[in-house]
């Protein structure tokens, strides 16, 4: 993924005949505006990938952020096997979504992160179908304490893609409903994406984290000790205490 990298069409010469949308397998275009290519999602585009603009027959495609001294070849021919390094067909296959929430009656946050989650994974459906990739959703209710260190919670809500938090700060601020339903104040989680700070996670963020799952995989990052944050400490225990006063 890069962060200033993306496909600009020069109009002028674009002759709107599809080819760059049917190229593209990271989800930049907008398939519903196809042949005329639209840049829909910038940020799914792969740091210095000319694949579009390698096919392109009227060198109408150029990007922002490319220093690499790449020229729109104008029409010449490419094989497809050069075009692009980061399209080679990956041998993982199966993308693991985790969404761990405490709620999913009362709590408006993690019931916006829920749709959320929705939007984003059947916006990224054609790339699934192109790429032949697996997605597997994993809802937890995350409603003991023993749930909560099998999978060594930390915040909600959260998602994770293939084990990976798609938010790598952990920020909290009070969360009303879920104060409710323990009877005590309670924070739960804040999303910062692009820095800005949200409630439930963008859409955006959603998308950005299952394609960096499948384009720019990372290696799991060492186990550390997992200990029960006191928030949750404090979420159960009064949750508990109100179910046994009521």
């Amino acid at each position: 993924m890069a962060k200033k990298w993306y496909p600009v069409i020069d109009y002028s010469k674009c002759k709107e005949c599809g080819s760059c949308i049917k190229k593209c397998t990271h989800g930049v275009y907008d398939q519903k505006k196809s042949p005329t290519p639209v840049v829909i999602n910038p940020v799914g585009c792969i740091d210095q990938c000319h694949g579009c603009g390698n096919i392109c027959p009227v060198g109408a495609i150029t990007y922002v952020g490319d220093n690499t001294g790449w020229n729109p070849p104008h029409g010449n021919s490419i094989k497809e096997a050069e075009a692009c390094s980061c399209c080679i067909e990956k041998s993982d296959k199966i993308i693991n979504v985790d969404f761990l929430y405490l709620d999913l009656n009362t709590c408006s946050r993690c019931i916006a992160t829920d749709s959320a989650l929705n939007e984003a994974l059947e916006a990224l459906n054609n790339v699934f179908k192109t790429l032949g990739y697996q997605i597997n959703v994993n809802r937890v209710n995350i409603s003991s304490i023993e749930l909560a260190e099998q999978y060594q919670f930390l915040s909600s809500p959260t998602i994770r893609v293939n084990g990976k938090d798609i938010c790598l700060n952990v920020k909290e601020n009070n969360c009303k409903d879920c104060g409710d339903l323990c009877g005590s104040d309670v924070d739960c989680r804040v999303f910062e994406y692009q820095g800005i700070e949200y409630n439930q996670p963008p859409k955006a963020m959603i998308m950005e984290g299952v394609l960096q799952a499948i384009y720019a995989p990372k290696r799991a990052s060492e186990e550390t000790v997992y200990q029960l944050p006191r928030n949750l400490q404090h979420f159960f225990n009064q949750k508990e205490n109100t179910c046994c006063n009521g």
